[in-house]
């Protein structure tokens, strides 16, 4: 039998992918869900209580788009939601037609209804500020 024989019969294992950082030495990710937008406050932004006696502060934002003609200019309506108590006091004092930029998370919302399961999309506020008018 010859002194060294080929592994042939040797395990592989995968490659490891590319850990490279991204800013501050953060993992890259392969999906994030963060959304920024600048737009027009709707109307004055509805602070209420759920059930379970969290607060919350709900409020639309109106946001220009370009439509399938260059000439045409439509909107879309987004909900959106506030948690955070020093954000919600803020949001409050904000009325419509402020121009925001809200930075925050996708979220979609499930609930039972009289009609069956509902569900909707929003974003939920993690940074919002009040700019000056265009």
């Amino acid at each position: 039998m010859p002194a060294s024989t080929p592994a042939t019969t040797r395990a592989t294992t995968p490659p490891r992918r590319s850990t490279r950082r991204t800013g501050r030495g953060a993992k890259r990710k392969s999906s994030f869900n963060e959304v920024r937008l600048r737009g027009r406050l709707a109307d004055t932004p509805e602070a209420r209580e759920l059930p379970s006696g969290d607060q919350v502060v709900t409020f639309r934002l109106i946001v220009d788009r370009r439509g399938s003609r260059a000439s045409q200019v439509a909107v879309d309506t987004i909900d959106c939601t506030v948690w955070s108590s020093a954000l919600r006091r803020r949001v409050s004092a904000w009325s419509a037609g402020d121009v925001l930029t809200v930075e925050g998370a996708l979220r979609r919302r499930f609930w039972r209804s009289g009609e069956g399961a509902r569900s909707r999309y929003d974003v939920e506020v993690s940074r919002a500020s009040r700019q000056p008018s265009e």
